[in-house]
């Protein structure tokens, strides 16, 4: 299959690539005299909506957001089209982005206010693109299905369910302006930026970027902290104000944030934490459950009804 796709793309961009290798099942790594470069090759989404994705990234990347170079093809086409195993698939390649992941015990105060800044420019620069016409399909974040809490959440969970339904409804009550709403990554783990020097960020993985909040950007990367990179050290709850105010600082400086949505935060916190659970209910299978996983399904319910006593 590498051959099949290595020929593809020798005959579908301007670059000379000598080999490729599978990162997952949808990502590739291509090398080139001219580089490293990234092909994703999968039909997760429509060739309508990838379009859209690349569309928004590249306008991202042209503005001077630190985003991954999407690379067109010969045809100037940023998303291609191959035939794989008899099924057809949307193709898009990027230059390999600059950069690490930083280890737990560097997501400091100092990059969280960097990161801050990353994401307050972004949203600051694309607020020009709302009105585009490239946005139609990017949708908001109601409209995912990953959303879709009680669909999924068995109705045995009760106080879950009736959670979730508490949480989305005060989501879906904050009044939207174009100064706290607009099109965000949706998924800034930390696995999803890369440092060069520790201090030079890029955001990368665009596949699920939504229009949502623009606080959820912020309490992502406050959530994959405290869940995966919290060093110890420290007070966890120390550490988490410690970022808190270092990422919204930074943020602040390149776009507002109001005193309401600062308070939102932990609502936010609170939507993403159900969104996992969620996520564990769509893709596990639970006829089939490992022992780890019935521990993770077990400490995110115990979380949850902490969170909202």
């Amino acid at each position: 299959m590498e051959a099949q796709i290595l020929q593809f793309l020798n005959t579908t961009y301007n670059v000379p690539f000598s080999s490729v290798e599978a990162v997952t099942n949808e990502m590739y790594r291509c090398h080139s005299s001219n580089g490293t470069f990234f092909a994703r090759i999968t039909n997760y989404k429509t060739y309508e909506e990838q379009l859209a994705e690349v569309q928004w990234t590249t306008y991202l990347f042209n503005q001077g957001i630190r985003v991954p170079e999407v690379i067109p093809s010969v045809q100037d086409s940023l998303v291609s089209t191959l035939v794989l195993n008899e099924e057809e698939k949307s193709v898009v390649l990027w230059r390999a982005a600059a950069g690490i992941h930083l280890p737990r015990a560097k997501w400091n105060q100092a990059v969280f206010r960097t990161l801050g800044q990353q994401i307050g420019r972004m949203h600051r620069v694309g607020q020009a693109y709302l009105h585009s016409e490239a946005t139609a399909l990017i949708p908001h974040w109601y409209d995912n299905d990953e959303y879709d809490f009680l669909k999924y959440i068995p109705a045995e969970e009760r106080a879950i369910r009736d959670i979730a339904k508490d949480v989305i409804k005060l989501v879906r009550k904050l009044p939207k302006d174009e100064a706290n709403y607009g099109i965000i990554h949706g998924d800034l783990w930390l696995e999803n930026i890369l440092a060069d020097g520790d201090s030079a960020l890029t955001m990368i993985d665009w596949q699920d970027c939504e229009r949502h909040y623009y606080v959820y950007d912020l309490a992502v990367p406050i959530y994959s902290a405290l869940e995966f990179s919290f060093a110890g050290g420290q007070n966890l709850m120390d550490y988490k104000r410690l970022i808190t105010k270092a990422i919204t600082d930074g943020y602040k400086e390149e776009h507002p944030l109001s005193a309401e949505m600062s308070r939102q935060l932990p609502l936010f916190l609170r939507l993403k934490e159900l969104f996992e659970y969620n996520l564990m209910h769509m893709y596990w299978n639970h006829e089939e459950l490992s022992e780890e996983q019935v521990r993770i399904l077990n400490l995110y319910r115990s979380k949850i009804e902490f969170m909202h006593t």
